[in-house]
């Protein structure tokens, strides 16, 4: 797969030394980490105009990203923060990388290693998962540590914390209502497409087409998800919620759906149709943070968007039930992702 993403003019082409304009381009590679073959998409920039066996270079900068992105690509697989994700974790507190090694007790120069270059540990993951969903934790590290910060550093860390912990109430109620739905689903499987449930992401998705499909209500969100879940496993052997979905009559249903209305960080309003009928309706939301979403994932979500924004709730439906995945399934059934993906290119 070679994809051109955009074309660039330059004065001086570092291939051919003239003024024209080269290309942006990507590309699938595979790579060895850890002793993993992982496969990921890389970028570089091809000139026309030079010997075919040297059109293709890639600067330093765009080098590094590419590592960054491999190394990324094996954080997904492994379920580990990705380095933007442990960036943002420290910015929510305000705090250098240096800060947030002292605050955890680990040297100095760690934070920058795994935001820049090194793929973290499952010990070091798991604190960090640990912090980013439990703002408690803050501050028994900072009693810990405290001495390695000034007294503003430490009210402004803890002013931080008092704040995101009545954030966290409220969430984390939502979260453990919509998680005790998949008590039966932990394991990556046929069922969740591999993929153990991702509230955030699923969060970051249901806003990101909120942003996207104006009049975006309940019935084509839940089949937009599917459709989200299905390609991903089609392209990459693997969804990206870790939803697992019922055969219903109006199409694909997640198991848990009443649960994720409720939760803390959907925008979401309740509105009465002129028929009588009430109709939820999701908005963006300012909570969300889309920094968890890959660029593959948001390439799938823009091949969903482009298909299914115009449609409405009944043309969603009526597309669906010409899937193979529907027509093999009966009412109640789990979806199986072998069956899903086989959907109809789009």
């Amino acid at each position: 797969m070679n994809k051109l993403i955009k074309r660039i003019y330059v004065k001086d082409c570092p291939i051919c030394d003239q003024a024209h304009e080269i290309e942006e381009r990507e590309t699938l590679i595979q790579a060895k980490i850890k002793g993993e073959i992982i496969t990921y998409k890389e970028k570089y920039y091809y000139c026309k105009n030079a010997d075919p066996d040297e059109r293709e270079f890639v600067p330093t900068k765009m080098a590094n990203k590419n590592l960054l992105a491999a190394r990324d690509a094996y954080r997904r697989k492994h379920h580990l923060l990705s380095s933007s994700e442990i960036v943002d974790l420290r910015k929510d507190y305000n705090l250098s990388q240096v800060e947030l090694a002292q605050l955890l007790g680990w040297g100095e120069a760690t934070i920058s290693r795994y935001e820049s270059k090194s793929i973290q540990d499952e010990s070091h993951d798991g604190m960090l998962q640990q912090i980013r969903k439990d703002p408690l934790i803050i501050l028994n590290l900072l009693e810990r540590n405290g001495s390695k910060f000034t007294q503003d550093k430490k009210k402004s860390i803890q002013e931080k914390v008092k704040r995101n912990l009545d954030l966290y109430g409220r969430e984390n109620l939502s979260r453990q209502a919509l998680e005790s739905n998949y008590v039966a689903y932990l394991k990556p499987s046929d069922k969740n497409g591999q993929k153990r449930l991702n509230i955030d992401k699923l969060e970051a998705i249901i806003s990101y087409f909120a942003f996207h499909v104006a009049d975006l209500y309940k019935v084509k969100l839940m089949k937009m998800l599917w459709y989200v879940d299905s390609l991903s496993y089609k392209k990459y052997g693997y969804g990206i919620t870790g939803l697992v979905y019922q055969h219903k009559s109006m199409g694909a249903l997640p198991i848990g759906h009443r649960n994720m209305v409720d939760l803390a960080n959907i925008n979401v309003q309740e509105e009465w149709s002129n028929s009588g009928y009430e109709m939820i309706h999701f908005y963006p939301s300012d909570k969300v943070k889309y920094s968890v979403l890959s660029v593959q994932d948001k390439e799938i979500l823009d091949a969903v968007i482009a298909k299914f924004k115009d449609y409405n709730a009944k043309d969603i439906i009526r597309y669906m039930h010409e899937e193979l995945a529907y027509k093999k399934t009966n009412e109640d059934e789990i979806i199986s992702f072998s069956l899903a993906k086989k959907i109809r290119d789009f």
